[in-house]
């Protein structure tokens, strides 16, 4: 497995941006599919984005499509979420998650490594 570290949260208000980062530890990271997922207060852990293990493949949930960028840079060991064009209902906790494959449907059961998340909040 890979250790999994998110950052780059925290409090926008409606249409700003942030980027996210999950940093991950191992010389064997270009080998993992990431995904980033999302819970907010009082709602189940939803899917957002994922990247396949060179950045060629990609998958956004509808919700997010046009607004955010999912990307990675394999010499930092790094994956980024750049948010654009924040809604209130953005709002959560946001994980990245680490699997070898590509799946055609995400669910959070599917990956083995997991951050802890890191919080953002967009206000009205």
């Amino acid at each position: 497995q890979v250790q999994l570290v998110e950052s780059g949260g925290g409090l926008v208000q409606t249409g700003g941006s942030l980027r996210l980062s999950c940093a991950a530890s191992g010389r064997t990271f270009s080998r993992y599919v990431v995904g980033w997922f999302r819970r907010a207060p009082g709602k189940e852990r939803e899917f957002v984005a994922a990247i396949g293990w060179n950045g060629d493949s990609t998958d956004y949930e509808d919700f997010v499509k046009g607004r955010f960028t999912i990307s990675r840079d394999n010499a930092k060991n790094t994956v980024y979420l750049q948010m654009n064009s924040l809604k209130p209902e953005d709002t959560a906790a946001y994980y990245c998650a680490a699997d070898p494959r590509w799946h055609s449907a995400w669910r959070a059961n599917l990956f083995g490594s997991w951050g802890q998340g890191t919080q953002v909040t967009v206000s009205s």
